[in-house]
C-alpha cells in the first residue's frame, strides 16, 4: 500500500519468479463490522480509522421523512417519530417499518400514517416500543426460562431457537447488548437484571463467587 506496487508470483516451485506491477496512486477505503478479523499489519496501514455508531432518533426521523417523500407516503411528524423510535438505530430498519406502516395505512387508514396508525401497524408486526421483535424476545426468554438466566453457550441457544449461530451473534445480540438486556461472559450468554424487568419477572438470587 505504501509503495503502490503488487508483486505477482509467476510459476511454481524453484522456477517461480516475481514480477513487480506498479499501480497508479490510489485511496483505499474499507468497511467492516468485524475489524478483529483483519490482520494487524493491514489494519495499521489505514491512515484514518473511524467507528460508526447507531443513528440517533432525530437523525432517523429525518431519514423516515425523506423516504416517505420518495415513496409518496403521507406521514405526519408524530408517525415519523414513532417509526424512527422503533428502528433500532438503523435506517434500513426504519425504511422497512415505514413501508409496512404504509401498507397498513392504505388498508385501514386512508393511506395516512399517523401516530395511532404507526403504533397499530408496528404492534401487528410484533415490534415493541424498544424496537424488539419476536425473535429478540424469544432469544432472551429462552435464556431466562430454559436456562435459568444463563450462562449458556451460543450453540445451545442456536439449537433451542433453530437459528444459525452467526445470525444470533451478528443480527440479534448487538442490539440486545446495547439495550443492556444481554451480556456475554467467558462462560456464555447471561440475561441481565434489565431483561427480567423488561418481561416483568423477578431476577433470581445468585450466590456470590467463593473465589
Amino acid at each position: 500500500m505504501e509503495v503502490y506496487r503488487i508483486d505477482l508470483i509467476i510459476g511454481q516451485g524453484p522456477g517461480a519468479r516475481i514480477h513487480p506491477f506498479q499501480l497508479n496512486k490510489f485511496t483505499l477505503v474499507g468497511a467492516t463490522t468485524r475489524a478483529g478479523l483483519i490482520t494487524a499489519p493491514l489494519r495499521s496501514r489505514f491512515g484514518i480509522v473511524h467507528r460508526l455508531d447507531f443513528y440517533t432518533a432525530d437523525d432517523l426521523v429525518e431519514i423516515v421523512r425523506r423516504s416517505a417523500k420518495i415513496l409518496g407516503i403521507t406521514v405526519d411528524d408524530a408517525g415519523a417519530t414513532e417509526i424512527a423510535r422503533r428502528s433500532r438505530g438503523t435506517p434500513r430498519v426504519g425504511n422497512r417499518l415505514l413501508r409496512r406502516a404504509r401498507d397498513f395505512a392504505e388498508v385501514r387508514a386512508r393511506g395516512q400514517v399517523t401516530l395511532e396508525v404507526a403504533r397499530e401497524a408496528l404492534e401487528m408486526l410484533g415490534v415493541d416500543e424498544h424496537g424488539l421483535d419476536e425473535m429478540d424476545r424469544n432469544l432472551v426468554l429462552t435464556i431466562i426460562q430454559k436456562y435459568a438466566g444463563g450462562p449458556v453457550g451460543l450453540n445451545t441457544i442456536a439449537a433451542s431457537l433453530s437459528e444459525e449461530e452467526d445470525a444470533i451473534e451478528e443480527i440479534y445480540e448487538p442490539y440486545l447488548m446495547q439495550l443492556g438486556l444481554l451480556d456475554r461472559t467467558q462462560r456464555g450468554r447471561v440475561a441481565t437484571a434489565l431483561a427480567y424487568k423488561y418481561f416483568g419477572l423477578d431476577a433470581p438470587r445468585r450466590q456470590p463467587n467463593l473465589f
